[in-house]
C-alpha cells in the first residue's frame, strides 16, 4: 500500500464519467480518508472534492471524424494535463470513460512507471476491436460496468474486473410511478412519453428534428400523448428547444432541466438517443425506442470496413443478447418510424409486461456496490504493485 496519503488522478469524460468518478471518490474516500484527488473533472466531481484542472465537458466530443474538429485542442489538452500529472505523481491514474482522450494519457503514464486504470470499458468488443492491443500498453485494469466485458478482456490477457454498475444500485427496484407523476403534476391515467435526445451537442443537432418530427406525428394521431424531455444541459435544450419550433411547432412538450430518471419514471414508453440514458430506461423498468446517428463519413466506413463488431448498439440488447427494444441507426432514424415504433409499445401492454420482467432481472445483474466494488480494486491494484 501506498506510504503517506493517497493521491489519485482522474480524468472523467462528459456528464455520466463525472457521476461515477464522484462515486468512486466517496468510496475510495471511505476506505483512505487521506485521499486527495485532483485532474479533469466535472460538477459532481467538484463537489466530492477533486481539483479540477479542466472542466470534464471539454471531452464530450463523439464519433471517428467528428473528433477531427476538436483534435487540435484536444491533443494540446492532453500534454498539458499529462505534464501535470508527471508533476503532481499520482499513486494511480484513473481514466473515467472518454478512452479517446484516456488511453493515450495512460500508456504514456505506464511507460513513465504510473499505475493506471480504465474505468468503463470502451466498446473493443463491439468495434475497432484492433484497440485492444493498444489497451494492454495502456493500463494495467479496466473496471467493467457490464457482466460480459470481464471475459473479453481476460481473453485479451488484460486484468479486468466486473464491478457492476453504480445506476443499478441508485434506482430503485420498484419505481412509483403514480408518485413521480404527482410530484410532476401529470395525471395517473395520461399516457406519457419521455424523450432523451442526448448531451453531446453532436447528436442532438443529428436527431433533434427527427425526434421532434416523431412527436408531431405521434400527436397527430394520438392527441391525448403527454410528452416530458429532461434536457441534459443548457446547450441540449437550446438546440432541442430549436428543432421543437421547425419540426413541432404546435406539439406542447414540456422540458425539464435534468431530471431524466424523474422523466422516465413517469413515461410508459421513451425515446431516447443510444448512451448511458438507454440503461436509465432499463433500469426503470421502461420501454424505449433507442436511435442512434452518427455523422456520414464514420457511419459509412463502419458499413463499408466491417467495423461494428456487436450484433447490437442498445445496452438493453447488448445485456440479454437478443433484440429486447427497437434500435434505428443512421437513415433508419425518420419520424414515422420512430412514432411508429413508440405506438406499438403502447398498444401492446403483454410485451411491455415481459420487457419490465427481463429489465427487472438485468437491473439485479448490475446491482452489485460498483462504486464499493471499484474501490476495492483500485486499492488491491495499488497494493500488488511491486
Amino acid at each position: 500500500m501506498t506510504g503517506g496519503p493517497l493521491r489519485v488522478g482522474l480524468v472523467a469524460g462528459e456528464a455520466s464519467g463525472d457521476t461515477l468518478g464522484a462515486g468512486l471518490m466517496e468510496a475510495l474516500r471511505r476506505r483512505r480518508p487521506d485521499a486527495s484527488f485532483f485532474g479533469v473533472a466535472g460538477p459532481r466531481m467538484v463537489a466530492a472534492g477533486c481539483e479540477a484542472w479542466q472542466p470534464s465537458e471539454r471531452l464530450a466530443v463523439m464519433g471517428l471524424f467528428e473528433i477531427l474538429g476538436a483534435l487540435p485542442g484536444l491533443l494540446r489538452l492532453r500534454r498539458e494535463v499529462c505534464a501535470r500529472f508527471l508533476e503532481a505523481r499520482p499513486h494511480i491514474f484513473i481514466g473515467i470513460d472518454a478512452p479517446e482522450f484516456n488511453l493515450g494519457l495512460a500508456q504514456k503514464l505506464k511507460a513513465a512507471g504510473f499505475v493506471t486504470a480504465q474505468y468503463v470499458s470502451p466498446q473493443v468488443w463491439a468495434w475497432r476491436q484492433g484497440r485492444v492491443a493498444h489497451m494492454a500498453r495502456a493500463v494495467d485494469l479496466v473496471l467493467c460496468l457490464l457482466p460480459f466485458e470481464q471475459q473479453f478482456y481476460r481473453d485479451h490477457n488484460i486484468r479486468a474486473d466486473f464491478v457492476g454498475h453504480p445506476l443499478a444500485d441508485q434506482i430503485p427496484l420498484h419505481v412509483d410511478r403514480d408518485a413521480v407523476r404527482s410530484r410532476l403534476g401529470i395525471a395517473t391515467n395520461t399516457q406519457v412519453i419521455a424523450v432523451l435526445p442526448g448531451s453531446r451537442r453532436g447528436e442532438v443537432e443529428r436527431l433533434g428534428d427527427d425526434f421532434a418530427g416523431a412527436l408531431r406525428w405521434i400527436s397527430e394521431r394520438r392527441p391525448g400523448i403527454e410528452f416530458v424531455a429532461p434536457m441534459a444541459n443548457a446547450a441540449a435544450r437550446e438546440i432541442f428547444s430549436a428543432a421543437l419550433a421547425r419540426s413541432a411547432p404546435h406539439v406542447p412538450v414540456r422540458l425539464l432541466d435534468g431530471e431524466a430518471q424523474l422523466a422516465l419514471a413517469a413515461a410508459d414508453v421513451a425515446l431516447v438517443a443510444s448512451g448511458t440514458a438507454t440503461l436509465e430506461a432499463t433500469l426503470t423498468g421502461r420501454p424505449m425506442v433507442v436511435a442512434y446517428r452518427l455523422g456520414w463519413l464514420t457511419s459509412m466506413l463502419l458499413r463499408r470496413f466491417g467495423l461494428m463488431k456487436a450484433p447490437f448498439f442498445a445496452q438493453p440488447n447488448l445485456l440479454a443478447g437478443r433484440k429486447l427494444v427497437p434500435e434505428l441507426f443512421g437513415r433508419e432514424v425518420v419520424p414515422e418510424r420512430l412514432g411508429a415504433e413508440l405506438i406499438g409499445f403502447i398498444d401492446d401492454p403483454g410485451r411491455v409486461a415481459e420487457l419490465k420482467r427481463v429489465f427487472s432481472r438485468i437491473h439485479i445483474d448490475l446491482r452489485r456496490g460498483a462504486s464499493e466494488r471499484a474501490a476495492d480494486a483500485i486499492l488491491a491494484l495499488i497494493g500488488e504493485r511491486p
